[in-house]
């Protein structure tokens, strides 16, 4: 071995011993043991999918898991599919009537996101519940099919090691200051846009 790749080595070995230094400073200082909430927003593909892989990574715990879609519609998800023939166990909720540009009915939205709610409530009134995923419910606010408050209420409120996962984009800002960790994803490029069709097993 060189002489100048035994001093890279030495820098990487004494940078990457500072880092975990810092890592486990870290990891020692987080000393409050409590369910987390949280916010996948954004325009970018991708805040289900992450949401369902914390369901698979909940249930790999042996977890119980609770999941509630808003704006699903007739077409069947790879996600429900799955949940529904490998994990029955899942308490899996769906409004069912679809994306609001295709049902052009708000007060039958309206009362469909209501009734859908009242599930997603006694989720996170539940503390047999590990997890709680409320997909979608973002657009529920953007379009106030409910009441923003009784929302925030309700996530705050919820039993203290239960865990909450909401996706969809926007939320408004009071939504994203409540959670615990907000992340957004950013939408750079979609086949979509390119012509190509939404692939099974890649988009639903």
């Amino acid at each position: 071995m060189s002489e100048d790749q035994q001093k890279k080595n030495a820098k990487h070995k004494q940078a990457m011993q500072k880092h975990k230094a810092k890592v486990d400073a870290n990891i020692a200082a987080a000393d409050i043991q409590r369910g987390v909430a949280v916010l996948l927003t954004g325009n970018g593909k991708g805040k289900s999918s992450s949401a369902f892989g914390m369901v698979i990574r909940a249930l790999g715990y042996g977890q119980k898991v609770g999941v509630v879609q808003f704006i699903k519609g007739a077409q069947q998800s790879g996600e429900e599919l799955f949940l529904k023939n490998h994990c029955p166990e899942v308490n899996l909720y769906q409004m069912g009537t679809g994306f609001t540009w295709n049902t052009q009915d708000r007060g039958s939205d309206i009362a469909a996101a209501e009734r859908t709610w009242e599930e997603a409530g006694k989720m996170l009134t539940d503390a047999s519940y590990d997890l709680v995923v409320l997909d979608e419910l973002t657009y529920m606010l953007a379009y106030k099919y409910l009441d923003e408050l009784q929302i925030l209420k309700a996530l705050a409120e919820r039993p203290p090691e239960q865990s909450v996962v909401v996706t969809g984009r926007g939320g408004g800002s009071a939504l994203q200051e409540l959670m615990d960790t907000v992340s957004e994803v950013k939408d750079i490029k979609h086949a979509f846009k390119a012509g190509i069709k939404a692939r099974k097993g890649v988009d639903y």
